[in-house]
């Protein structure tokens, strides 16, 4: 409902990603590749096939400026599902996007482990 009929990449990738397959997707800004990565993992986060409050998801970004980009467009839908679920009177689990790169401090590091 929030961004309407699947873009190409999703349509083509979310199969793929469903059966266990890697995949490599590639197309341009602002198609849905932040959405088309995450989707399944936070599919399997909401419904407690990951274990609470470890480490699930890595994804590795090859450029440290992409980092936050990611960071804020995986809140805005972990934000709509939390408000959809609670509505509903559904538990939702405690999600977390954070970044690391080289720049990341000691402390800041260590709390991915």
């Amino acid at each position: 409902e929030t961004y309407g009929k699947p873009t190409a990449v999703q349509e083509e990738a979310w199969p793929r990603i469903a059966r266990g397959e890697h995949i490599l997707a590639l197309a341009p800004t602002g198609s849905g590749k932040t959405l088309t990565a995450f989707l399944a993992a936070i599919d399997r986060l909401v419904r407690g096939i990951y274990p609470p409050r470890a480490l699930s998801v890595l994804y590795v970004s090859p450029l440290k400026a992409l980092n936050e980009d990611i960071r804020r467009n995986l809140l805005e839908p972990i934000a709509a599902l939390r408000a959809r679920f609670e509505v509903r009177g559904l538990p939702f689990p405690e999600l977390r996007a954070d970044t690391r790169s080289g720049d990341t401090p000691p402390g800041g590091k260590a709390a991915f482990s």
